[in-house]
Formats: C-alpha cells, sequence, structure tokens
C-alpha cells in the first residue's frame, strides 16, 4: 500500500503581508503603507489588540493543526487524489482514445508584423518627377497622363499613378566655402551670387544652408524664414580649410534627406573640382542613382577661369574645370535636375527662377516594372511625350513653328537585390 504524506504549513503572518503587499488602492499606494503612515496616533493601542488577538488565535489553532498533521499521516491517500498531484500530461495506463489535436499555426498572412521587422515589398514602385519644356526653355504645362510614355530598358511600362506635384519646395543650398581660388574665389563668389535665390522662394517654401570645405557644415537647418539664411550668409567672412570635398558633401547632404518628406532638391554652388573626398566620382554617382533628390549644379569655374586668365592660368587648371563641368552636368542629369556654368552677375536672377519653375512644374509618375526590378541592376528609363495615339506630341510655338520638346527626368535607377532591406 502506498502512503502519501501531506505537510501543511501555517504560515498566516507571511501570507497576509504577502497580499498586502500586492493590494493598491485607487491612489496607486499600496494599502499596507498607507495603514502605516495613518497609525501615528493610536499605533501602539492598535499592536496590542493585534497582539492579544493572535495570542489567542494560536491557542485555538495549535490543537486543530496537530489532529490534522496525524489523519494526514495514517490515513492512506486515494488514488483519484494521488492522480491530481501528479503533474500535467499523459498519464500512465490505457491511452486516451482520441489522439491530441496539433496546434495549429496561424498562416503567413494571420501573423501580425513583428515590430523592428523590415518587411520586404514584393511589388516594387518607380516615381519620376518630372518636367517638360521646349528647346527653347520654355516649360510646357497642361500635359495629361496619355501624353507620357515610359519604357524601362526599351519595355513600354503602364503609368499607374499621375499627376502634377503641387508640394512646397524643400531645398538645401549647398555652397563650396573654401580658400581655393587666390585666397577664396569660389567661396565670396557663391555667397554674392547666393542672395538672387531668395526672391524666388515663396513663404510655404523651406530651405536650408550647408557649406562645405574639408567637411559639411550645416549653418541653418531647414526653416521657412528666408531672412534667417540671409543673415547666414552674410556672417561668412573668412573660409578655412582650401580642400573643396564635392564628393563626400553630396553624398552627406542626400543621406541626411533621407528621412525628410516633400519635394526634395540640392543646389550646389561650386567649382566642381573635387580635391581630398573619401569617395569617387563612380561611388557618387551610384549613389545619386538610388536617390530621390533632385539635384541643380551651378558651377562657378566659367566665371573663375573669365577672371584669372589675364594672370597666366595654367592649362591644367583649365582641364580641371572641364572635367568639373562634365560632372556637374552627369549629376543633375541622374536626378532629373539642370546644370547651369554662368559667367556673369546678371545671370543668376534667370538661373534661379528656373530652378524654382522646374520645381513647381513637375509631374509625378509612378509605374511598377514589368520586367523585374529586383535584380540588383542600373535601369535605363527614358520618358518621352507622345499623343494620345502613340504618335509623336507636336508643340507650336505662337507663330505655328514647330519646336522640339525636351524632358528633363532621372536617366534610371538602380534597383534593390531581392532579400535586401531598405
Amino acid at each position: 500500500m502506498q502512503l502519501t504524506r501531506f505537510i501543511l504549513t501555517c504560515r498566516y503572518g507571511g501570507l497576509a503581508a504577502g497580499l498586502a503587499a500586492r493590494s493598491v488602492n485607487s491612489n496607486g499606494v499600496p494599502t499596507f503603507v498607507k495603514n502605516r503612515l495613518r497609525n501615528d496616533a493610536g499605533g501602539d493601542l492598535e499592536d496590542l489588540k493585534s497582539e492579544t488577538r493572535g495570542g489567542r488565535m494560536k491557542k485555538m489553532i495549535s490543537p486543530i493543526l496537530a489532529g490534522i498533521v496525524a489523519t494526514a499521516v495514517l490515513v492512506p491517500a486515494e488514488p483519484q487524489v494521488a492522480k491530481a498531484q501528479a503533474p500535467a500530461g499523459q498519464q500512465g495506463g490505457a491511452p486516451s482514445a482520441q489522439p491530441q489535436q496539433p496546434q495549429q499555426r496561424p498562416s503567413a498572412q494571420q501573423q501580425a508584423p513583428q515590430a523592428g521587422v523590415s518587411i520586404a515589398v514584393e511589388v516594387p514602385v518607380v516615381t519620376l518627377d518630372v518636367v517638360a519644356t521646349t528647346q527653347r526653355g520654355d516649360i510646357l504645362t497642361n500635359l495629361r497622363k496619355e501624353n507620357f510614355r515610359i519604357t524601362d530598358d526599351g519595355v513600354a511600362q503602364t503609368i499607374t499613378n499621375f499627376g502634377p506635384t503641387d508640394a512646397p519646395i524643400t531645398m538645401v543650398l549647398l555652397l563650396e566655402f573654401s580658400s581655393r581660388g587666390y585666397g577664396g574665389y569660389f567661396a565670396y563668389l557663391g555667397k554674392y551670387w547666393a542672395q538672387a535665390l531668395f526672391p524666388q522662394l515663396q513663404q510655404k517654401d523651406w530651405v536650408a544652408l550647408e557649406t562645405f570645405d574639408m567637411k559639411t557644415h550645416l549653418e541653418v537647418d531647414f526653416t521657412q524664414n528666408k531672412e534667417e539664411v540671409m543673415q547666414a550668409l552674410n556672417r561668412l567672412y573668412f573660409p578655412g580649410f582650401s580642400e573643396s570635398n564635392v564628393f563626400d558633401a553630396l553624398l552627406e547632404t542626400i543621406d541626411n534627406l533621407k528621412g525628410v518628406r516633400g519635394k526634395k532638391s540640392i543646389v550646389v554652388m561650386a567649382s566642381g573640382v573635387d580635391t581630398f573626398s573619401k569617395h569617387n566620382l563612380d561611388q557618387t554617382i551610384k549613389a545619386l542613382r538610388q536617390t530621390d533628390v533632385t539635384i541643380f549644379c551651378i558651377g562657378l569655374g566659367q566665371a573663375y577661369q573669365n577672371w584669372s586668365d589675364p594672370a597666366g592660368q595654367r592649362e591644367m587648371a583649365r582641364m580641371n574645370y572641364l572635367q568639373a563641368e562634365n560632372q556637374f552636368k552627369t549629376f543633375a542629369r541622374e536626378t532629373g535636375g539642370q546644370a547651369w556654368f554662368p559667367q556673369f552677375d546678371g545671370e543668376m536672377p534667370g538661373v534661379f527662377q528656373d530652378v524654382a519653375a522646374f520645381l513647381r512644374h513637375q509631374y509625378s509618375l509612378s509605374y511598377t516594372p514589368t520586367n523585374g526590378a529586383k535584380d540588383g541592376k542600373f535601369h535605363k528609363v527614358k520618358v518621352e511625350l507622345v499623343n494620345p495615339d502613340g504618335s509623336p506630341l507636336v508643340v507650336t510655338d505662337q507663330k505655328g513653328k514647330k519646336q522640339k520638346t525636351v524632358v528633363y527626368a532621372r536617366e534610371g535607377y538602380e534597383s534593390q537585390p531581392v532579400g535586401t532591406g531598405d
């Protein structure tokens, strides 16, 4: 015969304290703490009564406990009691007639995404900001969805979303402020020419000011107060380093704009000559192909060469500025922007007027690539103006003369390989 022994321990004091510790009143204060706080005056009397009642209770409970313990030791336990004390799970004896049903796991569609986990989008969407002009630079307005045709690596695409973008301008003015060029010629020229930007901005537009030499310096964060930016320009007195790391400055600014919403753009005013960047030209172009920021470049090399020719500029320096112009044209073309190389002060109001007009007359086109955009390769994109029947769009001037059209849009995009997150 199998005996089961039970040992019953009565720790009424510890249990009462434990329950009291878990009790919380409506004010969030534990009740036992509150009782202690209010026993200032009659605490001794209450303690004495508690001790007296506790002594009488002990005398009454002791014989009862002794009887219970003796009965538990001598009386054999019933099988049901032993089974009840066994651990949960299948017990000895005949197995149950009904097999246990396996727990059903929710399907992938029913499972909620875990916080902090990047979800890969299986159907990518490509969005392009497009500006259409005539060969003279006149912007074409009132265009419809049927007037655009998009090809991705030569394959025609279906435009899923279309509309003019009316969002405020979100612009970073990126200014070279180094001591290059006979004591800082580019720094002072850019500072002076940048003043022509502000009459073209509206109250709703946002603008930030950054300068760069060896590193990038944030002078004014995004603001709608144009006067604040102009005052920051006027406080730029003495350029520091002679380095001009335009590649690093562009990539750092683009990276900082990833979390910024809106119609983002960068206006670069610099010589375009890179002297000491950690990134090279190929790395810069690859990064530009993955961004949604439109870049406008204003090269200062032409004006500098006109000014320094009497001083006998070397042929190697001319080659550097010619290469810088080609780089600026590439940056603008890859991102759907434009590049200018003014030579005189009087050209600057027209340049910034074109910048503002570009940003205010963009069309937003979206499509889902049909030839797979998860291959990690560069996809060549071409945007054309057509009639609803697919024939080339014909534009005439006021005299009825045909005008050629020019479409400004990014030349392509670098797709993300399968399995990579954002």
